[in-house]
């Protein structure tokens, strides 16, 4: 069983930058994807971002070019870097893991952007 855990989260101004971090708790080479979600106040959850066990990305339609996310295999972590906040990024982000059929989610942490 994964474990994920997330790192990053907090308060941010409008147009300004926070990473987060996802750390699991095994090696994450092996593990095929990889990703962010993010659930706004009221809104469903939603693709923020995913990243394969070959670097490939993928991209949800509400953050077209604001955000990045990358792995370090050697730390067993993946990141998201986000820029460009703007309000409605407010909500709680989760990362995300598929291995071998099986979904894991980690408990998220609250961004919050204020205008």
């Amino acid at each position: 069983q994964v474990q994920l855990v997330e790192s990053g989260g907090g308060l941010v101004q409008a147009g300004g930058s926070l990473r987060l971090s996802c750390a699991a708790s095994e090696s994450i080479s092996s593990i095929n994807v990889m990703g962010w979600y993010r659930q706004a106040p009221g809104k469903e959850r939603e693709l923020v971002a995913l990243i394969s066990s070959g670097g490939g990305t993928k991209y949800g339609d509400s953050v077209p070019g604001q955000f990045t996310i990358s792995r370090d295999n050697a730390k067993n972590t993946v990141y998201l870097q986000m820029n460009r906040l703007k309000p409605e990024d407010t909500g709680v982000y989760y990362c995300h893991a598929n291995h071998l059929g099986m979904d894991y989610w980690g408990k998220g942490t609250l961004v919050t952007v204020s205008s």
